[in-house]
């Protein structure tokens, strides 16, 4: 009888060491996790907010580009901005006693910044989508064309009738000598092209779990 229950026991003391065996394995497996969701071949949104941040960066080097300019030709450091803020005030942007009192010529600042932000997306899309297996060469004379594309659309192809038809003057177009305004352009193309690939996008990889050490 004792040896009959000692071989019972035996029996269900295996049975428990296979079933702790099956346990510490299914602890030290993986554990199944959902599939993540993956942009596919080009995450256009992506881009296109990166473009939005890195063109304030090309923004500011046009800007600074340009009041360097000015002081090396004896104008006021921001007379781009004053004939900028010409479209939405008119002709009074142009009086310093108007414009020069800080607050106005901050608030064209920021919105020169704010229509570089917006370029910016259509430059980082283009170079990460269409110019991103060109050559440097290449590339350079793509962007430069870009800038001056932009360039001559935003002062003959919108500026020329637009300023005129809202504010009765056309300012911008006949107080940006020809060059200063394609230079502008060209410096704010150029640093995206220096830039764009801070906006690259890595897709993100969620590393395996470290699986649980089993116990002989």
């Amino acid at each position: 009888m004792n040896a009959t229950n000692s071989s019972d026991k035996q029996r269900e003391l295996e049975a428990l060491r296979e079933r702790v065996r099956e346990l510490e394995a299914e602890l030290s497996a993986p554990s199944p996790r959902a599939p993540h969701w993956q942009a596919g071949e080009y995450y256009m949104a992506y881009h296109a907010t990166t473009g939005f941040m890195l063109g304030s960066v090309a923004a500011m080097s046009s800007l600074l580009f340009n009041i360097i300019g000015a002081l090396l030709f004896g104008k006021h450091p921001l007379e781009l901005i004053r004939v900028y803020l010409t479209f939405p005030m008119g002709a009074q942007a142009l009086d310093l006693n108007a414009v020069d009192n800080g607050v106005t010529l901050a608030i064209g600042c920021c919105l020169y910044l704010a229509t570089g932000m917006v370029y910016g997306m259509l430059f980082e899309i283009v170079l990460t989508r269409y110019l991103v297996n060109l050559s440097v060469p290449a590339r350079i004379m793509a962007v430069s064309a870009l800038s001056i594309g932009v360039w001559i659309l935003n002062f003959y192809g919108i500026l020329a009738w637009l300023q005129p038809l809202l504010f009765g003057g056309n300012w911008i177009v006949e107080q940006i000598p020809w060059w200063v305004g394609a230079l502008t352009h060209l410096v704010f193309g150029w640093t995206m092209l220096l830039i764009y690939r801070l906006g690259k996008y890595v897709p993100y990889h969620l590393e395996s779990p470290v699986g649980l050490a089993t116990h002989d």
